[in-house]
């Protein structure tokens, strides 16, 4: 059976009758048996998708299918799903059942889409190599002895590995954009607030967003569509019309583009990585676009300010996991206090415990001046100075990651060595800007290498448009 790369292929099949709907699933179900050994599932819907996908054929027969029939999906280990497990990666909530369902996979049902499994990812979303999983590592199936990016490095590897047509993650800090740079596909990080949260287990509240990990810039439109919009069961999401953004891929014009020199001389930068941006920087020349060489002041910043706030965050959130209601309990406790202590202590990660401990030092009396007072201030540099950029620009280009996908275990002994590969993510994460990672080549091992393109506040019809334009003209291939 042919890949498939795209819905429009998927859905042509389909009316030809050259597939239907239960082969579809089928041929999926064979790829995720085929390389379970990277790990990149937590469960796998079998029954419930093969019986969606016998409603699914029945209703294309008669003519009143969803706007999302044949396309089959995973979501990360985040998202709630009624009647099935949600753990987050993580062992405090081992044995907890979802009672709901997250708004964005809901809509997409609707529209009949076909759910088949659910992602492994780094616990509760922290982490930057998907190593910090209850489950173990997924692996990169670009070098099996690579990560494929974190938190939603399951998602990745799905649709990487043709598991999936599409994955759902969830981005606060990079978390799809980093990994689909690792492992060559499509992730975007849409604008804070344009897709309700609902059914998304927090992490952090102020930065949290659904995101979408395809094969093509199609088919990221019309999943974005259709989740996209407000909902009654999250008061932070936009009430701002959603586009039509499945009509608007197609690109037109010269474009205003903005690099940062400071990144491009960044030491921690790869040089194939900085030879790849820079040779689509000359390509966008060439084909008659500016590009404008800036210096972004609050480079050293970002992560600071980004995982001060986060972590700050988190700490308040993850404080509900406290084995009273739900999930894992200690049976080593003796009382109440010692439940609450040893619960989390042997229920949480090294990772999580390590920025549950700083967020809550950064909130505590004497410090939350100094740190997370402070910190918000910068956040507000940061988002106005970014915001300045696009008053006389259409683009922020840069690479997504300093790197391509690195061996496992060898960032382990060093923290800031792993956050350092979030430094061009946060930007747009902390100024709550929409943004994509696309493939741009491979380095010298085959290693796929991304490239990031930030759009101004709810532009994601522009940021889809011009995406198209740089994969289909521009990109290297």
């Amino acid at each position: 059976m042919s890949t498939y790369d795209s819905l429009s292929r998927i859905q042509s099949d389909i009316d030809s009758g050259a597939i239907d709907c239960v082969g579809l699933v089928n041929y999926y179900l064979s790829n995720i048996h085929k390389y379970k050994h990277l790990n990149a599932l937590t469960a796998v819907y079998e029954r419930d998708a093969l019986a969606k996908a016998k409603k699914v054929q029945a209703k294309i027969d008669n003519g009143t299918a969803g706007r999302l029939a044949g396309m089959v999906f995973t979501i990360k280990d985040v998202y709630c799903h009624t009647g099935h497990a949600l753990q987050c990666g993580s062992k405090i909530l081992e044995g907890f059942e979802s009672q709901f369902t997250a708004t964005c996979v809901q809509r997409l049902l609707d529209e009949d889409a076909i759910l088949i499994g659910r992602n492994n990812c780094d616990e509760f979303a922290m982490g930057s190599s998907n190593e910090n999983s209850i489950f173990g590592p997924a692996i990169n199936a670009a070098g099996e002895n690579k990560v494929p990016g974190g938190s939603s490095g399951g998602s990745a590897v799905a649709v990487q590995s043709n598991m999936c047509l599409v994955s759902i993650g969830s981005d606060t800090g990079g978390s799809v954009r980093q990994p689909a740079a690792y492992c060559g596909i499509i992730g975007l990080k849409p604008n804070y607030g344009r897709i309700s949260r609902h059914g998304l287990s927090a992490y952090a509240s102020s930065f949290d967003s659904v995101g979408i990990l395809a094969r093509s810039v199609e088919d990221t439109a019309i999943t974005l569509e259709i989740m996209a919009g407000p909902d009654e069961y999250d008061t932070t999401v936009s009430q701002t019309k959603v586009p039509v953004y499945s009509n608007h891929v197609s690109w037109e014009g010269k474009a205003k583009v903005v690099c940062f020199d400071n990144i491009l001389k960044h030491e921690g930068l790869h040089e194939e990585v900085r030879s790849a941006t820079e040779q689509t920087y000359k390509s966008l020349q060439e084909q008659g676009h500016s590009l404008d060489h800036l210096g972004f002041e609050y480079l050293d910043y970002v992560l600071p300010t980004y995982y001060i706030l986060t972590t700050a965050e988190a700490s308040t959130n993850l404080s509900r996991y406290d084995g009273v209601r739900f999930g894992y309990r200690s049976e080593n406790a003796h009382d109440l206090e010692s439940m609450y202590k040893k619960t989390r202590s042997e229920g949480f990660g090294i990772e999580v415990k390590k920025r549950i401990l700083l967020g809550t030092y950064v909130l505590s009396e004497g410090f939350y001046d100094a740190y997370f007072t402070k910190a918000q201030k910068v956040r507000r540099l940061i988002k106005e100075e970014t915001h300045s950029i696009f008053e006389n620009h259409d683009f922020i280009i840069l690479p997504t990651a300093p790197t391509t996908a690195f061996e496992l275990n060898s960032h382990n002994r060093d923290p800031l060595e792993m956050y350092l590969e979030d430094i061009f993510t946060v930007q747009a994460s902390l100024a709550g800007l929409p943004a994509i990672s696309l493939p741009n080549g491979t380095d010298k091992n085959g290693m796929p290498i991304g490239i990031q393109v930030i759009a101004n506040t709810f532009e994601e019809e522009k940021l889809l448009s011009f995406s198209k334009y740089l994969v289909d003209q521009v990109l290297a291939k």
